[in-house]
């Protein structure tokens, strides 16, 4: 089994930063894509940003410019990075990652999902 755990969500004034962690454990043999996405309520799950295991990263529109995603594969840790941040970015964050539990696993691996980090940008 794998679990993700999130943490860093908050609340913040627009323009400032935060510092979202999320952290796999378990059984994990590899991991391919890494990412980040972000719902409101009565919305569909969007996604912010994404990592591949070579390190290429894609993002958003608008979040370009303003959030970075970075990952430890030592760590089985993926992070992003979010400044200047908006009133619209206030979202639940959830973390997401292409696991293969062991060299068994189809190459693809499987989804699993964090439980997810309220992020509110508010004045």
């Amino acid at each position: 089994q794998v679990q993700l755990v999130e943490s860093g969500g908050g609340l913040v004034q627009p323009g400032e930063s935060l510092r979202l962690s999320c952290a796999a454990s378990g059984s994990i043999f590899s991991i391919n894509a890494m990412g980040w996405y972000r719902q409101v309520p009565g919305k569909q799950r969007q996604l912010v940003a994404e990592i591949t295991s070579a390190g290429i990263t894609n993002y958003a529109e608008p979040v370009k410019g303003r959030f970075t995603i970075s990952r430890d594969n030592a760590k089985n840790t993926v992070y992003l990075q979010m400044n200047s941040l908006k009133p619209e970015d206030t979202a639940a964050y959830y973390c997401n990652m292409k696991v293969r539990p062991s060299n068994t696993t189809p190459y693809g691996g499987y989804s699993y999902w964090g439980q997810g980090t309220q992020v509110t940008v508010s004045s």
